[in-house]
């Protein structure tokens, strides 16, 4: 693995700026890794992992580029629950079906916990940013193993069929049909649709 600042680096060009999320997505993919004893995600080890994250900010893009879990390579995993949490699974655990893997999420005190570290600093992404580099593991994050359930067409690589819509005719993969009334449906037709047509 690279060092904070390498990673931090990174992060900064890959999301536009450097901030205290960024810090955080760093430290937190770094300690998820540690404890999964992945040593190189981005190269040999780079089929071991998928990681789910909980939220849709700047840790996320940080979580990213440590971990080299990108959404199009179906290793990065969105759950839209608005937590400064992920979740890292190892699938190269002896046995994959059970999942391995660990939680880790931000504790709501680290926040605190900086304004205390740094008081001298007004600007409280800086103040943040630098606290939370300094802050020991214990003081930054709550972890906890878990089981992750993660069935064929969740996996990196999956080829599973094709099924079109009866109702649009736009293609499906990795089994996101529904079943109404009989007919294979997309989840926009379904009722699903987060967009309105004009």
């Amino acid at each position: 693995m690279l060092s904070l600042d390498d990673y931090l680096r990174e992060a900064e060009i890959a999301h536009g700026h450097l901030c205290a999320g960024q810090v955080l997505g760093v430290r937190l993919a770094m300690l998820g890794l540690e404890k999964l004893g992945i040593e190189d995600p981005r190269g040999k080890d780079r089929k071991r992992l998928v990681t789910f994250v909980e939220i849709d900010r700047c840790a996320t893009d940080a979580i990213a580029v440590v971990t080299g879990c990108r959404l199009g390579k179906r290793a990065l995993k969105f759950r839209d629950w608005g937590k400064m949490a992920a979740t890292f699974v190892d699938l190269g655990a002896k046995d994959v079906s059970s999942g391995k893997a660990i939680r880790i999420a931000a504790k709501e005190s680290s926040k605190a916990l900086a304004r205390s570290m740094h008081p001298e600093i007004e600007n409280k992404n800086q103040q943040q940013m630098l606290a939370y580099r300094e802050m020991a593991e214990d003081d930054l994050f709550t972890e906890q193993w878990v089981k992750v359930e993660l069935p064929a067409e969740e996996f990196p690589g999956y080829k599973g069929d094709r099924i079109v819509c009866a109702e649009c005719g736009e293609g499906i993969n990795f089994r996101r049909e529904v079943v109404r009334e009989g007919r294979l449906l997309c989840r926009a037709c379904s009722g699903e649709r987060y967009y309105e047509i004009l």
